[in-house]
């Protein structure tokens, strides 16, 4: 079953509405210039009430390894999702202590061996390509080049995901999991409940074709 990632959750009404809708995984996003900011004592909140059945994934951008690796052990997060230009030896430090995500922005010339420089990850994200931003720009990722990638690696596609694409980006790419972020909000930071509904709802129907 494709795992689907509701990101940028910034309350607790939304985080719970997202499991409702049938998300596997809820992600809390560190970094201060993001407008789905949250801070450690905010998230501290909503964490325990999460079930065990859902995964906690913590957004970091270009953060010092020993400051992700304390806030993931003081949130108890399951997975830590490095957002930035991030170096593979960060990534090395940090999977030997926890689950790592090491995020791309993707153009159609991304170099797939690329992810061969990160062994130590356990999963790869595709966002879309964008050189101001990580992360959240509501652009598509090339489908392509993720399609190609999952075949040989755990991808997670995110970039520009909408109730109205989400079905044919799951057919075409085959992903480990999706990933939205805007394409489920009313506005930054605030997310939709039926539309996180409908999403997931399309992301099965997808999975089934």
């Amino acid at each position: 079953m494709i795992q689907v990632k509701i990101c940028g959750i910034t309350n607790a009404a939304d985080a719970l509405a997202a499991i409702d809708a049938g998300a596997n995984l809820l992600g809390f996003n560190f970094y201060e210039k993001s407008p789905r900011h949250i801070t450690e004592a905010e998230a501290a909140k909503i964490r325990p009430r999460l079930p065990k059945k859902v995964e906690a994934v913590g957004i970091f951008v270009n953060s010092p390894p020993a400051g992700v690796a304390a806030l993931c052990k003081s949130l108890k997060l399951d997975t830590a999702q490095l957002h930035g230009d991030e170096p593979p030896d960060t990534v090395a430090e940090l999977a030997r202590k926890l689950a790592v995500w090491k995020a791309f922005r993707v153009e159609p010339d991304f170099r797939l061996e690329t992810l061969d420089e990160y062994p130590e990850a356990s999963a790869y994200l595709f966002d879309a390509a964008h050189t101001d931003q990580y992360g959240g720009t509501g652009r598509t990722t090339d489908w392509d080049v993720a399609r190609r990638a999952a075949l040989g690696h755990r991808i997670i596609l995110a970039g520009g995901l909408n109730i109205e694409n989400v079905a044919a980006a799951v057919r075409i790419v085959r992903p480990y999991a999706v990933d939205v972020a805007s394409g489920v909000e009313s506005k930054p930071g605030k997310k939709d409940h039926g539309r996180m509904r409908e999403f997931i709802q399309e992301v099965r129907r997808g999975e089934r074709k």
